[in-house]
């Protein structure tokens, strides 16, 4: 950070905090300072960057500059130091920190260090967590490249290019130890010692700290591990996620952070599981299963996959090389940590697996979507053999979005009149009453106004790339003739990859060509994306698109706008009028870029897929597909014609059907119902109060009562689970027999414990009901056996309403605290 004048200080404060990327108020305070440059970047750190000595020094001697600089100092002071919602709800709570890792963070444009919605999703976290007032703290890597740029030659075909990430360009600070140097975490590696810089970013309340191996003390290749997000081969990721898991617990242990609650966004921070084990270990004097038990009920693993061939593998070999020394000091050998990456422990071919670890090291788990928390508890049933699939440890909690980071100034401004400027930090359920009272003007006159900025917008950006191409100068004047902000704009953006079908829309062009064209209706959609640069596929997706929209009769009706990330994100959300997402059905683990456009009045297309398949209702929006699961070419025909149809028939004409004010009220309607019952749900502020009521709360009491008097439990349970291991397969079961008494089922069955306590087991009768949740019965036990062996007769009784065939019996290992299967996976039927 440049040295300002004693009087501008605080301007540094405002600048390097990125709450910046969502409060708007220090807007015009940055417009005053340097127009030019935040016309260009909307960046404060790069305005104070560029500023002139002699433009900053006016400024000090400005009264009314300076005035407007304490009213937002101040503003900032009080909300940093407002107890927020979760200090007012939460006075007692037991979390002293909840640590959010993550492989990436898209907070804003900025700060380039994300690829997708997985780190936009990290960034709406720890935003949110400022604004509820949640301990939290962030930790993720600072790559010198971050993702790719897209560049789009004539032809249409994508250029990939990967900009530098200066950190003296970027608002983030060296972190300094106690003794003044830099901060560094040591690593050991195959044959040398890593040191990791660590840097920190502030998110209003939440720091972030991000790691960083380009140090002149490492050599050139191990400089490159934080490179490139997502780059290199198996090894470089290797490296990437040894940074991210161990050198970020150890960060957060050398900055001195107490952290009760451990976040994995994804499998790649799965390493901290065992690096905090080791850490636990080493202070309480335990064995690392020992510490395991302890810490992993404070671990909570969040997957957004809905494929297992998105989980990371890494061979057997390659964890070998790098985890022999580490290991030693844990006292567990290779083959163990393989076997917790493994579905089947003892397979000495099968590859090691980061989710598998993720899931065997935290006492919880969930998906992002409820059809996504089926799907995950389909992609791990092989690590609980004999249990029940929807019985498999993984819940799910629905991805929300920061609301505050994705609406208009327009949308804000009719929100903060129905809402207030509090509404999005506490609960927003309350909401939706005002929404609901809304006229029908102020509705139509937000997506005038938001259609209006958006063309504009893009234009400009259309206008922006055929000069960077090179094109005639007749070419770049006739983009003021592009598309028409009256006409129904279409937004389609997305990763191309072939699961998200981004060429459904093309598979008739015929027909596709005549409704953009149509002269009374005319239609016109805005198009961005980027391929994986490995992904053959997906680029010629883009191609094909940029095909399509080069024809001379659709120039005017469609447009591709490339290098998609958050800046034009967040320009497409705010201002087009229907959201379309067609992804092949459940492989969208959630698709929150449809949730972005609910607070600006924007109306969802979507497959029956993610969240939409929890939110779609006919008030809020149109759906796409049966709700079932289909492969092939034919599918995609049916639902293409399906697609074009909805277009057709309902979604045109409803934009079109205008009353004598010139307004679609069946359209507005929509528009109402999305905003009123979808926005306040679909937010991140219900995200996370729910990741804390239902995750983070019970963690943090599981954590500590496992670690208190030096993590006395955490033995107990590890002897325990040592004896019920040894012993489970002696348990055994009679016949279960069964008789009517009056209006009830009673059922008795022996069974043989064998060397096991009954406390130490539950036996349940268990029925899988139809079209509800199953039915679990505790069985008690009655008489002791006395002819075959250690055991009882456990005894029980149903309602005659179920029938009594449906019922088995079965029984768990049993220890209070634990929930199998989540740390104990055994299970014994009896038949």
């Amino acid at each position: 950070m440049r040295e300002l004048p004693d009087a501008l200080g605080v301007l540094a404060e405002l600048a390097v905090d990125m709450r910046w990327t969502w409060s708007h108020e220090a807007d015009a305070l940055w417009r005053t300072v340097d127009a030019q440059t935040w016309q260009r970047t909307e960046n404060p750190w790069e305005v104070l960057q560029e500023v002139p000595r002699t433009r900053l020094m006016e400024l000090a001697n400005d009264p009314a500059f300076m005035e407007e600089l304490q009213r937002v100092a101040a503003s900032r002071r009080a909300y940093l130091g407002a107890p927020g919602w979760y200090g007012r709800e939460y006075p007692s709570s037991p979390i002293r920190r909840v640590a959010y890792l993550s492989m990436e963070f898209g907070l804003g444009a900025g700060l380039p260090l994300y690829a997708g919605g997985l780190g936009v999703l990290a960034g709406d976290h720890l935003k949110t967590a400022s604004d509820l007032g949640l301990p939290a703290v962030g930790v993720g890597l600072l790559y010198q490249q971050g993702y790719f740029r897209q560049l789009l030659d004539p032809s249409g075909a994508q250029q990939e290019v990967y900009p530098y990430n200066d950190p003296a360009s970027l608002s983030i600070r060296p972190v300094v130890a106690p003794s003044g140097a830099r901060l560094r975490i040591p690593l050991a590696l195959p044959g040398r010692m890593l040191e990791v810089r660590v840097w920190q970013a502030q998110v209003g309340r939440v720091p972030l700290y991000l790691l960083d191996t380009n140090d002149p003390l490492n050599s050139p290749i191990d400089r490159g591990i934080s490179g490139a997000l997502y780059g290199g081969g198996p090894e470089t990721r290797l490296a990437q996620e040894i940074v991210l898991g161990i050198g970020g617990w150890r960060a957060l242990a050398a900055l001195g952070v107490p952290v009760d609650v451990c976040h994995l966004n994804e499998g790649h921070a799965a390493f901290a599981v065992v690096e905090r084990a080791r850490q636990f270990m080493a202070l309480h004097d335990v064995s690392f299963w020992e510490a395991l038990w302890a810490t992993r009920a404070g671990n909570v693993f969040t997957t957004h996959t809905a494929v297992a061939a998105g989980f990371d593998l890494f061979s057997p070999a390659l964890i070998e090389q790098y985890f022999g020394p580490y290991l030693a000091e844990c006292g567990v050998s290779v083959s163990d940590l393989l076997g917790l990456g493994r579905a089947r422990p003892g397979q000495d071919g099968e590859p090691f697996n980061m989710a598998y670890l993720a899931l065997r090291g935290c006492a919880a788990a969930n998906g992002v979507s409820r059809l996504h928390g089926i799907v995950s508890r389909r992609l791990f049933q092989p690590l609980y053999p004999r249990w029940v699939e929807r019985e498999v440890p993984v819940t799910h909690v629905t991805n929300g979005v920061h609301m505050p980071s994705w609406d208009s100034a327009e949308a804000d401004e009719l929100w903060t009149r129905a809402c207030g400027k509090e509404r999005w930090l506490g609960r927003t359920e309350e909401l939706t009453g005002a929404i609901r009272s809304l006229a029908d003007e102020p509705l139509w006159e937000l997506r005038v106004a938001r259609s209006r900025h958006l063309i504009a917008f893009a234009r400009a950006r259309l206008a922006t790339q055929l000069r960077h191409r090179g094109a005639p100068a007749d070419a770049i004047a006739a983009v003021d003739g592009v598309l028409d902000p009256d006409a129904l704009t279409l937004g389609f953006a997305r990763r191309f990859t072939d699961y998200k079908r981004p060429t459904l829309l093309l598979y008739d062009p015929e027909r596709f060509r005549a409704l953009l064209t149509d002269a009374a209706r005319p239609v016109q959609i805005i198009v961005a994306g980027k391929a994986h640069p490995a992904d053959d596929a997906g680029k010629r997706q883009v191609q094909a698109w940029m095909r399509f929209i080069q024809q001379p009769a659709i120039r005017g009706h469609a447009v591709f706008l490339e290098d998609y990330d958050l800046a034009l994100a967040q320009q497409l959300v705010e201002g087009v009028d229907v959201w379309v997402n067609n992804p092949r059905r459940p492989w969208e683990a959630c698709g929150t870029s449809g949730m972005k456009i609910l607070v600006n009045g924007g109306l969802n297309l979507s497959e029956l897929d993610g969240w939409w398949d929890e939110a779609y209702t006919p008030e809020v929006g149109w759906a796409l597909g049966d709700g079932e699961i289909h492969a092939g070419p034919e599918w995609d025909r049916i639902e293409a014609e399906q697609l074009y149809r909805l277009l057709e028939h309902d979604v045109v004409p409803a934009f079109y059907g205008r009353d004598t004010r010139g307004i679609p009220g069946g359209w507005v309607a929509r528009m109402r119902a999305s905003m009123a019952t979808l926005t306040p749900v679909f937010n991140s502020n219900r995200m996370v109060r729910e990741y804390l009521e239902r995750l983070y709360l019970p963690a943090a009491r599981r954590f500590q009562e496992r670690s208190a008097q030096n993590g006395a439990l955490a033995r107990a349970l590890r002897a325990w689970e040592l004896k019920v291991t040894r012993h489970w397969e002696d348990v055994r079961f009679g016949h279960l027999e069964v008789r009517q008494d009056a209006d009830t089922w009673a059922f008795h069955v022996p069974v043989i414990l064998g060397e096991l306590d009954a406390d130490e087991v539950r036996v349940e009768l268990y029925a899988e009901a139809i079209g509800g949740e199953p039915m679990r019965v505790e069985m008690r036990p009655s008489e002791e056996l006395s002819d075959v062996g250690h055991g009882y007769v456990y005894r029980a009784s149903v309602p005659t309403t179920c029938p009594a065939a449906l019922f088995t019996a079965r029984a768990i290992p049993q220890h209070r605290g634990v929930q199998p299967p989540s740390e104990l996976p055994l299970i014994r039927w009896q038949r």
